[in-house]
């Protein structure tokens, strides 16, 4: 992986100064090992995924997830989002639940949310590799530092969006947001852990309120079947 990621111009301008920053280089330095040591998610073309989807100004909804899925196959750039074919993993399967009782939306065959993402919402996780069946495994080597910064590009723009904080590692995020601009939504991760709690918290249809509040299109939650 180059120094300098393959991002689009726009979220090139609104982050190159990180690129230039020593823990940026040794992040770089340790995937690129990592991937030559062994198998590393998402493959090196689709780790900046979420920024390619979603342009700098058009991102009008941030949801952050914690650390890519680990499994073959699974993990392509954008948190919670599993490629075409792939089984529906348990967190998406509870927000697909919630998404039917909370705005009728039908449950569909796959869990690519890319069509989320193409509406302008910023699916991003906060560490954005990992080794091959080890969760966690990239953690505290600086994607941490990168994509803070990403959140804090968004926070800082005058264009207003809605920030979508499941679970207390993502509501810890919420420091990195300018509250008068934007509208932050927290609730209870979908994992199978807090699933009683994520449950009836309707936050899709707080996401589609608060983009309305702001002037934005609300999200068309509904992904088709593949």
């Amino acid at each position: 992986m180059s120094d300098r990621p393959d991002l689009p111009p726009d979220w090139q301008l609104a982050l190159h100064a990180e690129f230039e920053k020593d823990y940026f280089k040794k992040l770089m330095d340790f995937v690129a090992q990592e991937r030559a040591a062994g198998e590393v998610y998402p493959p090196e073309g689709e780790v900046f995924s979420a920024f390619k989807h979603s342009p700098f100004e058009d991102t009008k909804v941030v949801l952050i997830g914690q650390d890519p899925y680990h499994d073959v196959g699974q993990a392509h750039g954008l948190c919670f989002s599993v490629k075409p074919g792939v089984s529906t993993p348990p967190s998406l399967v509870n927000m697909y639940k919630e998404l039917k009782s909370d705005l009728g939306c039908t449950i569909p065959n796959n869990g690519y949310l890319v069509p989320w993402a193409k509406q302008g919402m910023l699916m991003l996780n906060a560490v954005m590799t990992v080794r091959a069946h080890t969760p966690n495994s990239h953690k505290d080597h600086g994607w941490e530092q990168f994509t803070d910064a990403a959140i804090k590009a968004v926070s800082a723009r005058e264009k207003p969006a809605v920030f979508l904080l499941w679970g207390n590692y993502a509501k810890k995020k919420a420091k990195l947001v300018d509250t008068k601009r934007h509208i932050v939504i927290e609730g209870a991760h979908p994992s199978p852990l807090s699933v009683k709690l994520f449950m009836g918290s309707k936050p899709f249809s707080k996401v589609n309120d608060a983009l309305k509040q702001l002037g934005h299109t609300p999200i068309d939650w509904q992904i088709p079947n593949l």
